[in-house]
C-alpha cells in the first residue's frame, strides 16, 4: 500500500513538473510501474527530515539515527521513517519529492542520474558488505558453475547483487538471461526481481532456486530452514558498497547547513551501529522499535553471525583469513575507487531495459559528479574512532582499492 495521499508532490513546483517526472523515470523502464501507482501528495516545503526506506539491514543509520534522537540532537525535526516493500515504489516517492533522505542501492542513483536527468546525489555509504547468495536447503549448488539451468531472483536490476552475481556467473560462462517463465536452458541462469521481502517465500515454494539480497533476509532464509547461504557478497567483492545514503541535490546546494545537520546524525547512526551490535539488533527487530519485520535473534544473526566453520557447505567464506570480514559493517565514508569500480560493472552487466546511457560516461567522471564528499568527511572528523573501522586503510583513510576474487 502507498502510504501518502493522492495528488503530485511536484504538480506545483516551478519547472519540475509530473510529465517532466513521468518522463525521467519511463526512459528509465519504469513506466509501467508508474501508470499502476496513485498519484502523490506534494511535500510541504520546510525542513522536516523525511525518511524512506526497505525493511533491510541496509537502512541502519538512518534507523538508528531517529530512533536514538541523533537527527534531534541537531536541532532537525524528522518524521517517522515509512518502509516499503520494493525498489521501485520508493523510488517514485523519492523522485517526486516526498521523502528527502533515503537509502538506495548504489548503482540505482547511477541509472537515476545519466539516464533520467534526475538530479540525485549520494552523500554518504549506508553500509559495506551485508548481503549473501541464498539457495535452497536441500540444493546440490556448490560452485557458479552449478546455477546452469537455474533461476535466481534478485531484488532490482540495478543493484550490487545483480552486479556480483553476474561477475560469478561470467567466472565459469554462464550466460545471464531475463527470466521469461520457460524452461532455462544448459548454460544459462535466469534472473528476475522479487522485492526482498517476498524472496524467502519465493524460495520455499520453488519458485526460485536461489535469491541474492541483504540482510536480513538472508538470515531469515537460514532460521526458517528454506535455504542456506551459498556465498556472502563481501567474500566476493571486499567491503563493497551495496546501499548509499541519497539526497535531491537541491537539498545540497540550496541548504547545505541543513544537510551537514542530517549527515552528521547519519554517520553517529552508522558509527553507533558499528560499536553496538548487540544494542543494534534489538533496537531494529520487532521486539525493539519494529523497523524491521523480524525478531532480534535474526537481526542479530544478520549482521554479527559470521563463522567460516558454519559455512562450511557449501563453503560461503573463502578469504576470512585475509580479509577478516564481518558479515555487515558500517562505515559511511563513499571511496571513489568503488564507485569508478560500479560504473564498469555495470557496464558488463544484464539488465532488462537498454542501458546504453553507460557509454556516454566515464567512471572518473561519476565518482566526481555523483558523490558529495564534504558533507561526510565534516561529519567523520568530529569522530576520529572511525579510522580504527574495519575497512578503513590506516594510511590513507580516504583512499582504497578494490578487490574483486570470485
Amino acid at each position: 500500500m502507498i502510504p501518502w495521499e493522492s495528488k503530485s508532490l511536484l504538480e506545483n513546483s516551478p519547472g519540475i513538473t509530473r510529465r517532466r517526472v513521468l518522463d525521467w523515470m519511463a526512459r528509465g523502464g519504469l513506466a509501467t510501474m508508474l501508470a499502476g501507482l496513485p498519484r502523490l501528495t506534494r511535500a510541504t516545503d520546510d525542513e522536516v527530515v523525511r525518511i524512506a526506506y526497505l525493511p533491510i539491514t541496509d537502512a541502519t543509520p538512518l534507523l538508528v539515527a531517529h530512533a536514538l534522537g541523533f537527527f534531534a540532537e541537531q536541532g532537525l525535526e524528522v518524521a517517522p521513517p515509512v518502509s516499503f516493500k520494493g525498489w521501485d515504489t520508493l523510488v517514485r516517492g523519492f523522485a517526486e519529492g516526498h521523502f528527502n533522505l533515503v537509502h538506495l542501492l548504489k548503482p540505482i542513483p547511477v541509472w537515476m542520474r545519466y539516464n533520467n536527468a534526475f538530479p540525485v546525489k549520494i552523500v554518504s555509504w549506508a553500509h559495506t558488505n551485508g548481503s549473501a547468495i541464498v539457495v535452497g536447503n536441500e540444493s546440490t549448488i556448490r560452485e557458479f558453475g552449478d546455477f546452469s539451468g537455474k533461476r535466481m531472483a534478485i531484488p532490482y536490476w540495478y543493484s550490487m547483487h545483480n552486479i556480483v552475481l553476474q561477475a560469478g556467473l561470467r567466472k565459469v560462462g554462464i550466460q545471464p538471461m531475463v527470466d521469461q517463465g520457460e524452461k532455462v536452458a544448459a548454460g544459462v541462469c535466469a534472473l528476475k526481481v522479487i522485492p526482498p521481502p517476498l524472496m524467502v517465500k519465493a524460495l520455499a515454494n520453488g519458485t526460485t532456486d536461489g535469491y541474492v539480497v541483504a540482510e536480513p533476509f538472508a538470515a531469515m532464509g537460514e532460521m526458517g530452514g528454506a535455504g542456506k547461504v551459498f556465498r556472502f557478497t563481501g567474500d566476493i567483492w571486499r567491503d563493497h558498497p551495496c546501499c548509499v545514503v541519497c539526497m535531491h541535490e537541491s537539498a545540497t546546494r540550496q541548504k547545505p547547513q541543513w544537510t551537514q545537520k542530517i549527515m552528521n546524525a547519519v554517520v553517529k547512526g552508522a558509527l553507533h551501529a558499528s560499536d553496538h551490535r548487540e544494542e543494534t539488533a534489538r533496537l531494529l527487530a520487532k521486539e525493539g522499535k519494529g523497523y524491521l519485520p523480524v525478531s532480534a535473534d535474526t537481526v542479530q544473526r544478520a549482521i554479527s553471525h559470521y563463522n567460516p566453520k558454519d559455512y562450511s557447505d557449501p563453503v560461503a567464506i573463502r578469504h576470512q583469513e585475509a580479509w577478516h570480514n564481518q558479515r555487515i559493517d558500517f562505515n559511511p565514508y563513499p571511496y571513489p575507487s568503488a564507485t569508478r569500480m560500479i560504473v564498469e560493472m555495470m557496464n558488463q552487466t544484464l539488465v532488462s531495459d537498454d542501458h546504453t546511457f553507460l557509454t556516454k560516461i566515464t567512471a572518473d567522471f561519476v565518482a566526481k559528479d555523483l558523490v558529495e564528499y564534504e558533507f561526510v568527511q565534516k561529519a567523520l572528523a568530529e569522530h576520529p574512532h572511525w579510522q580504527s573501522l574495519h575497512g578503513v586503510p590506516s594510511d590513507h583513510p580516504f583512499e582504497r582499492e578494490e578487490t574483486l576474487l570470485v
